[in-house]
């Protein structure tokens, strides 16, 4: 009763911070609630959001990363890297998408349990790995809804529409910035996962890992293709965003695709 309570308090707030961010936005009189306020809101769902992993994700046994757990970990993660970075950059924005995606993680965890356990004898590498693939899929889930972001800015201003919820973002030339930072930082952590991965491969067939290494190493090319077509040819707008979504869509299958098949079709 006490993890369920947790989960809705938690989900409670992640949602009352998106609306803060909305109002934000969208709300062009009245009282406008102040920036910290979000944030804030915002920490106690993580604070929240971490007890409940810490209650059915981690025991004795090992940690639990079925499929419902492992997303709403990797839900935690986002979270918690926005909210950091939120502190010294302008990114609190991208909160509207990412805190409501994180609530119904929490949901679906704790309705629809699930074990699938690492085992808490798993080496150190191994572990190492799952960290370094968690990250990076968090940091180029950061670096998607910027760009979806990005994308909505960039249409409002072609179209000389630059009121609304467009006037409270940062710059566009910010906004790309940040896109390019939060991609490249994801592109080190996705290049130390795979390059860890490899490690622990013997065969791809038998341990059925073929899609998931195939797709993170396509989604690889794509963010390495993008940041080599930035720095060379000055890559930028629909095309920065084309390439970050395309490659966001296969690591999305990478992850868990393959996971969700491997659990729910398969059943191993």
């Amino acid at each position: 009763m006490t993890h369920t309570l947790l989960a809705y308090i938690a989900t409670a707030s992640y949602i009352a911070a998106a609306v803060l961010i909305g109002m934000r936005l969208f709300r062009k009189e009245g009282w406008i609630p102040p920036r910290s306020l979000a944030i804030a809101v915002a920490f106690l769902g993580l604070a929240l959001h971490s007890w409940v992993l810490w209650d059915s994700i981690f025991s004795r046994a090992g940690i639990n990363l079925g499929f419902y757990h492992a997303l709403a970990l990797t839900s935690w993660t986002i979270i918690a890297l926005l909210l950091v970075s939120s502190l010294s950059k302008p990114v609190d924005n991208l909160g509207l998408i990412l805190l409501p995606a994180a609530a119904l993680s929490l949901l679906l965890e704790t309705h629809f349990a699930e074990v699938g356990f690492m085992r808490a004898s798993a080496s150190w590498p191994l572990k190492i790995h799952v960290l370094l693939s968690m990250l990076a899929y968090s940091l180029l889930t950061l670096a998607a809804v910027q760009a979806i972001l990005l994308s909505v800015q960039d249409y409002h201003l072609r179209h000389r529409h630059p009121g609304g919820f467009v006037r409270t973002l940062p710059p566009l030339q910010t906004m790309e910035s940040l896109l390019f930072e939060m991609i490249s930082a994801g592109f080190v952590l996705l290049t130390l996962a795979l390059i860890s991965g490899f490690a622990f491969l013997e065969n791809m067939f038998a341990q059925h890992l073929v899609h998931k290494t195939v797709l993170s190493v396509l989604a690889w090319l794509v963010f390495g293709g993008l940041l080599i077509g930035r720095f060379r040819k000055g890559w930028r707008g629909r095309t920065a965003i084309a390439w970050t979504l395309g490659g966001f869509v296969i690591l999305i299958l990478a992850y868990f695709g393959s996971k969700a098949v491997l659990q729910f079709v398969l059943q191993r």
